[in-house]
C-alpha cells in the first residue's frame, strides 16, 4: 500500500518538474488522464475491486482530486456574481444583452434537439431495449429512491419551475443552497449589471468609477481561477485514478452495447458542434484543441458547474470571445440545454423502454412529441436537481413510461456520465464561439 502512494506521489512530482519545464497545459491535461487510466487500471489488477487495500489507497489519493474540485467550486459562485455583473456593464445596451442571451440560449436548445434525435434513432437502430437486464440488491435500491424523487418531481408545475429561478435570497443562493441558485445568481447579477447601465446614464462619473471598481474585482477573482487552473493535471491524475480503479469491469461488459451506443451518440453530437463551428469560419480541429482542457476536466469531475470557471477561461484566453459572450454561455450551459445529460440521455431511455409498453419509439406520434418534451425539459432540467438522473425523472412519467431502467443503470452511469458532462461543456463553449462569430462584440 505505501508503494501504492508512493508511486502516485512520484507521478505529482513528475507533473511538477514537466511544468517548471514549460511544457503547455493541455499536454500535461492529457498526460495526466493517461497516468491516471493505466495507474488506476494497476491498482484495480493488483488489489481488486472492493478490496479495504484499494479503498485506503484510494482515500489518500482522491484527497487531490476532491481538493481540486472542491477549490473549484467555492469560486463558482463569485466568479458567476462579479464576471456576469462586469458582463453586462461592458454591452453598454440592454439590446445587445437580449441579441446575446436569445444566441446562447437558441443554440444550447437547438443543439439538445438534435442530441435527442441522433440519441433516440441510434437506440432504435441498434434494437436497444429493457429485455435481459438483470434487477440486482444495488439497482432495487436505486429504484425504490428514484421512485420517491419521481414523486417529487411530479408536482412540480411549470409555472413553479420557471419561479424557482427567480433569486430570494441572494446569499443562500451565493452558498449554492438550491438546485437553481447559479440560475438565481446570474438573474441578480444581471439585474445589478442593468441598475449600473442606468447609473452610467444618469450619472457618469459615480457609473465609471463603479465600472472600474468591477473591473478590479474581475481581475481580482480571474487571478484566483487561473491559481487554481494550474492545478487541474494534478486533479485530473486523483481523478482518473480513481474512475479506473473502482470501474467495476463485469457490469460494464454486461451492458457493453449500451456504453458503445452511447459514446457513439456522444461522439457523433461532438462531430455536430464542430460542424456548427465550422460554419461560423472556424477550425473545428483548432476549437477542440483550445477547448481540450475544459473538457478533459469536466470528463474527469462529471461536473459541468465546477467546470465554469475553466469554461470561462478556455473561452476569453483561447478561443478569443467576448468576456459577456463566455459568462452566459458558460453559466447557462451548466444548467439548460445541457446536450449529454438532458439531450442524448432521456431520449434514448425512452426509445428502449417504449417497446415494453406497447408503444413504437419510431411512431411520428411518439417520435416527435419525445424529442419536444426532451427539448422543453432540458431548460428546466436545473430546477428539479440537474444532471442526466432528473432529467430521465421528467421526460420518461411525461411520455407515460416508467422509470425502473434509471436504476438499472447505475452501475455503468458514472462511465457514461463522464462523456456526458465533457459534451455538456462543448455545448456550451459550441453556443459562446457561434455567438461570438454572428454578433462579433
Amino acid at each position: 500500500m505505501l508503494i501504492s502512494l508512493g508511486s502516485f506521489a512520484v507521478l505529482l512530482v513528475t507533473l511538477v518538474v514537466l511544468a517548471r519545464k514549460g511544457l503547455a497545459l493541455s499536454t500535461r491535461v492529457l498526460l495526466s488522464l493517461v497516468l491516471g487510466l493505466a495507474f488506476g487500471s494497476l491498482l484495480q489488477a493488483f488489489f481488486g475491486v472492493g478490496s479495504e487495500s484499494l479503498d485506503t489507497i484510494l482515500s489518500w489519493t482522491n484527497l487531490v482530486g476532491s481538493a481540486y474540485v472542491s477549490l473549484l467550486k467555492v469560486i463558482i459562485m463569485p466568479l458567476i456574481l462579479v464576471a456576469m455583473i462586469a458582463a453586462v456593464l461592458r454591452l453598454e445596451e440592454l439590446s445587445t444583452l437580449g441579441r446575446v442571451g436569445s444566441s446562447v440560449l437558441g443554440v444550447l436548445l437547438g443543439t439538445t434537439l438534435v442530441a435527442a434525435m441522433i440519441g433516440g434513432l441510434l437506440a432504435a437502430g441498434f434494437n436497444l431495449s429493457v429485455d435481459g437486464l438483470v434487477e440486482g440488491e444495488r439497482e432495487l435500491a436505486r429504484a425504490a429512491v428514484l421512485i420517491e424523487r419521481q414523486d417529487r418531481v411530479a408536482d412540480l408545475s411549470v409555472p413553479a419551475l420557471l419561479a424557482s429561478f427567480l433569486p430570494t435570497n441572494i446569499f443562500s443562493d451565493l452558498s449554492g443552497s438550491r438546485p437553481t441558485s447559479i440560475i438565481a445568481v446570474v438573474i441578480f447579477a444581471i439585474l445589478i449589471g442593468i441598475a449600473g447601465l442606468r447609473l452610467l446614464a444618469v450619472a457618469p462619473q459615480e457609473g465609471q468609477a463603479l465600472k472600474r471598481g468591477v473591473d478590479i474585482a474581475q481581475d481580482w477573482v480571474m487571478h484566483l481561477v487561473r491559481l487554481i487552473i494550474a492545478l487541474t493535471p494534478y486533479g485530473v491524475l486523483a481523478l482518473m485514478t480513481k474512475v479506473a480503479a473502482s470501474s467495476d469491469s463485469q457490469d460494464i461488459w454486461n451492458l457493453l452495447e449500451f456504453i458503445a451506443v452511447s459514446y457513439l451518440a456522444i461522439f457523433l453530437m461532438f462531430g455536430v458542434h464542430g460542424l456548427l463551428v465550422s460554419l461560423t469560419g472556424l477550425s473545428p480541429i483548432a476549437f477542440f484543441k483550445k477547448a481540450f482542457p475544459a473538457l478533459v476536466f469536466a470528463f474527469t469531475s462529471r461536473s459541468s458547474a465546477a467546470t465554469i470557471p475553466l469554461n470561462i477561461e478556455t473561452q476569453v484566453k483561447a478561443l478569443g470571445n467576448h468576456p459577456s459572450i463566455a459568462s452566459l454561455s458558460a453559466s447557462f450551459g451548466a444548467t439548460i440545454g445541457q446536450n449529454g445529460c438532458a439531450g442524448i440521455y432521456p431520449a434514448m431511455l425512452a426509445v428502449m423502454i417504449a417497446p415494453s409498453v406497447g408503444l413504437d419509439p419510431l411512431a411520428p406520434e411518439f417520435f416527435l412529441v419525445l424529442m419536444l418534451v426532451v427539448t422543453i425539459s432540458s431548460f428546466g432540467i436545473a430546477g428539479v436537481g440537474g444532471g442526466a438522473t432528473f432529467a430521465a425523472l421528467v421526460v420518461l412519467p411525461t411520455m407515460g413510461l416508467p422509470v425502473t431502467l434509471v436504476a438499472l443503470l447505475i452501475s455503468i452511469e458514472p462511465l457514461i456520465d463522464m462523456a456526458r458532462t465533457a459534451l455538456n461543456v462543448s455545448g456550451s463553449m459550441t453556443a459562446g464561439t457561434m455567438t461570438q462569430q454572428w454578433l462579433k462584440l
